[in-house]
């Protein structure tokens, strides 16, 4: 009888199991269920989607995927959206979640008709779906870190995202703490954005006139241009406002330190993030073993970035990354 040397049979048995969990996924579909739509950040996100899948679908790795995203924000609306889409046979389901916990019931009945759910940006907390996080309590305390790194000080203002929402609450919860850190600042006002502009710039119109010279301003991202605009209709000296890398945001960034040496820095969640959560339940569904949870990093743009991020993001758009089916499968790599 004849062995093979152990270096060889060691690599064959690593080619084996490799190979083992490979199944096919070209005739499964896999959706996108989304809660909101209404800001530059979203419509990126879907963009990504779109682009991503597309090339998936003509490449023959899964037969469709499509999104969904429901009118009103609301999770009862989309648990019925999630409930529509396991009775349509789809054997994965990514989630944009309305609430972590409002959805856990659908969530349920999906994992029990065996379909893969995998939840990302607003994630979900049962335990049976996959979560792709970013830390948004990082994203919050950051912004404090940063203003005090600056050698600013004195009173702040918040721009929050969608009240109720987990993204919110998150880099909230980082603002708070970032300011029992840094005691030089005071927060003194706080406004819901809702992560769009329009409605940071009225939201923030309608309290300035009750509050005291602003310092620093903390926000949630698509906001910042919006809040500016405010602050400059108002006849206020313009804070140092904290950005969320929407292309409006960059554009009067580059504006205001070519005029007269404004200095910030911007962070967000990639809109591409989609894009990863795709892959995640590609492979999930070809039989590769995922950790439930997995992370993403805070896509951040300097002073000295700028330049660069603003000429590769479109207008209207979102400073952005997306994710190939390479991309997920190091990342699971490394997360094992």
């Amino acid at each position: 009888m004849k062995f093979l040397p152990t270096t060889l049979a060691a690599a064959l048995a690593l080619t084996a199991a490799s190979l083992s969990f490979a199944a096919d996924t070209s005739g499964a579909k896999i959706a996108l269920s989304n809660n909101f739509a209404g800001n530059s950040w979203r419509q990126a996100m879907l963009k990504s989607w779109d682009k991503v899948t597309k090339e998936a679908v003509a490449k023959g790795v899964v037969a469709g995927a499509p999104s969904f995203t429901t009118a009103e924000n609301q999770a009862t609306e989309q648990a019925a959206q999630i409930q529509n889409l396991i009775l349509q046979g789809y054997k994965a389901i990514v989630i944009n979640a309305a609430s972590p916990t409002a959805l856990n019931g659908a969530v349920k009945q999906a994992c029990d008709a065996g379909v893969t759910v995998v939840s990302f940006d607003g994630i979900v907390s049962e335990p049976c779906a996959w979560r792709i996080t970013v830390d948004f309590k990082r994203m919050g305390s950051m912004q404090l870190d940063y203003f005090a790194s600056r050698g600013l000080k004195g009173n702040l203002l918040e721009i929050r995202g969608l009240a109720g929402v987990f993204v919110d609450d998150e880099i909230h919860s980082g603002v708070v703490e970032g300011l029992k850190k840094h005691a030089e600042f005071k927060q003194v006002g706080s406004v819901h954005g809702n992560w769009t502009g329009t409605v940071a710039q009225k939201e923030v119109a309608g309290i300035l006139s009750t509050l005291p010279v602003i310092s620093v301003v903390a926000t949630q991202g698509g906001d910042g241009f919006g809040t500016a605009e405010a602050f400059k209709a108002a006849g206020r000296p313009t804070p140092i406002i904290f950005l969320g890398n929407r292309q409006d945001e960059l554009a009067w960034w580059g504006e205001q330190s070519k005029a007269n040496g404004y200095k910030t820095m911007s962070a967000s969640i990639a809109p591409g993030s989609s894009t990863f959560a795709f892959w995640v339940a590609q492979q999930i569904l070809s039989g590769a073993k995922v950790p439930k949870d997995l992370s993403l990093p805070i896509l951040t743009i300097t002073q000295e970035q700028l330049a660069g991020a603003l000429k590769s993001t479109e207008v209207g758009g979102v400073y952005n990354t997306e994710y190939s089916q390479k991309d997920v499968m190091d990342a699971i790599a490394k997360a094992k």
